[in-house]
């Protein structure tokens, strides 16, 4: 499944503490669009349940943990983010859904477009055609 990969973040830092800088077109790998963040979720709420017909982003937890249940409509990966140094950067038609969230988790999700309803697809039957016509 080629339409995800795990990203790791050069930390920065010194006594005080550390830091981790986001740059469009080199640690983030597309024009940044977009920015928005996921916290407050309830233990037992999945939330995405969608896929995206064009659309590249970039998830970080930059705290706590949630998993991730990646689909692209042959291949399911469960994956856990629970490090602020390390992105999950999700391109193509692909599923995602997001679970296990831990009472701290703060999901941060940077995209490389702006919001459009039409780009989502919120129905699996027709995730799935999609991703078998792109296939």
């Amino acid at each position: 499944m080629s339409n995800y990969e795990l990203l790791d973040f050069k930390i920065m830092g010194d006594a005080r503490g550390s830091l981790i800088a986001l740059e469009e077109n080199h640690n983030v790998p597309f024009d940044v669009k977009r920015v928005y963040y996921i916290f407050g979720t309830k233990a037992d709420v999945r939330r995405g349940k969608h896929a995206h017909k064009n659309l590249r982003q970039l998830a970080i937890c930059v705290a706590g943990s949630c998993k991730f249940l990646l689909d692209n409509g042959k291949e399911k990966v469960h994956l856990e983010l629970n490090s602020p140094t390390q992105g999950l950067l999700i391109e193509g038609v692909m599923w995602r859904e997001m679970y296990d969230f831990s009472d701290d988790c703060v999901l941060m999700v940077l995209a490389d477009n702006y919001y459009s309803e039409d780009d989502y697809i919120r129905n699996y039957e027709d995730f799935l055609k999609e991703a078998h016509h792109d296939s």
